[in-house]
């Protein structure tokens, strides 16, 4: 298995977000890759959106 073709900089995020070490990210399968960054963006979409009011639809069609 050939290790990811990402930037150096995109790799030291990635493993400093996903909290997995460098070396260990650089030959993860593409596909869990991929699984381990949605669910971390999950994890930041929420915590903005509680954070946010939400207008509900009736109150935007009137402005």
């Amino acid at each position: 298995m050939k290790p990811l073709q990402i930037s150096p900089e995109t790799a030291i995020t990635l493993s400093k977000q996903l909290g997995v070490p460098l070396e260990h990210l650089m030959h993860m399968p593409q596909h869990i890759l991929l699984q381990k960054i949605a669910e971390l963006s999950k994890k930041q979409s929420n915590p903005q959106a509680d954070g946010e009011t939400e207008v509900p639809q009736s109150e935007q069609d009137r402005e």
